[in-house]
């Protein structure tokens, strides 16, 4: 299974990132590698239970 997701490195030298199905929830990490792992973490949270307030991104066929 696959996920996409947008990281970028800061000024400090810590790797911000979120999961694209996911944008308002955002993690760190000390290296790429390190983001990856939470950004791992917050997939299987999101993916396996029911969270209250939780946005996602989806498409919808309108055609």
């Amino acid at each position: 299974m696959k996920a996409r997701f947008t990281s970028w490195k800061e000024s400090d030298g810590r790797y911000l990132g979120y999961l694209n199905d996911y944008p308002d929830h955002w993690t760190q990490g000390e290296s790429l590698d390190d983001l990856k792992e939470h950004l791992k973490d917050l997939f299987l949270t999101f993916s396996s239970e029911e969270i209250p307030g939780i946005r996602k991104v989806e498409e919808l066929e309108v055609a």
